[in-house]
């Protein structure tokens, strides 16, 4: 029995009018992510990897090609079905974190359940686990101004965990925060990964993609040979 794959690409391209002409983005992608891995894709600024992400994430619409996100056809589904799978299948962890300034850590961290229709109490108690294990304990009552970066993007990666996603996608997840608390969330990641989960991380930084179990390069709308770190 082969491995479970959570991404699979074969031929994905992606193309933007610009004008009069069209812009190729995404160049026959082949791409894919076994469950349990910890993949970075690296590329500069420009090269194609937010648009891919956008893909992956279900925010965007691919041209052609084939792309199944956890056994799902995405290429196939309607817009109104993909909320749905981003809302169950990702957990999306943002540069900017992405947190309401008026809500306290736990309101930010419980909000996506409740708007799901999850039960209050059952909602706190899976959260709770969640917020103990990444040391935010006693700060559950605090605003994110009241928090360091690092601990604001910790509370982005708790909001992710507690839907038990298929996926957690990070875009550049440390590019708002200084060495060592970037250092401290890419720790973190290593932790999550070991436990189990499948992390997708985009990024524009070696360093970053080096704690990655994996790393893919895109340059140019094109994707080059796997590299294992």
């Amino acid at each position: 029995m082969g491995t479970e794959q959570i991404i699979s690409m074969k031929n994905v391209c992606k193309s933007y009018k610009m004008g009069t002409e069209r812009l190729s983005v995404l160049k026959n992608i082949d791409f894919s992510v076994d469950k349990g891995e910890f993949t970075a894709i690296l590329g500069p600024s420009g090269s194609g990897k937010s648009t891919l992400m956008n893909i992956i994430g279900c925010m965007d619409t691919l041209d052609n090609g084939t792309y199944a996100l956890n056994g799902i056809p995405i290429h196939q589904t309607k817009e109104k079905e993909l909320t749905s799978i981003r809302n169950h299948e990702i957990g999306f962890i943002f540069q900017n974190y992405h947190l309401i300034p008026t809500y306290t850590v736990m309101q930010n961290i419980i909000m996506p359940l409740l708007m799901r229709g999850h039960d209050r109490k059952s909602a706190e108690t899976d959260c709770r686990e969640i917020i103990d294990m990444l040391g935010l304990s006693e700060r559950i009552q605090h605003k994110p101004s009241e928090l360091s970066g690092g601990q604001r993007q910790r509370v982005a990666i708790a909001r992710a965990l507690c839907s038990k996603p298929s996926l957690l996608l990070a875009d550049e997840p440390t590019g708002a925060l200084d060495q060592s608390s970037g250092t401290e969330v890419l720790r973190l990641f290593t932790k999550l990964h070991e436990m189990g989960n499948t992390i997708v991380m985009i990024t524009h930084d070696m360093n970053v993609a080096k704690w990655a179990q994996r790393t893919v390069r895109i340059v140019d709308g094109e994707m080059f040979e796997d590299k294992t770190n």
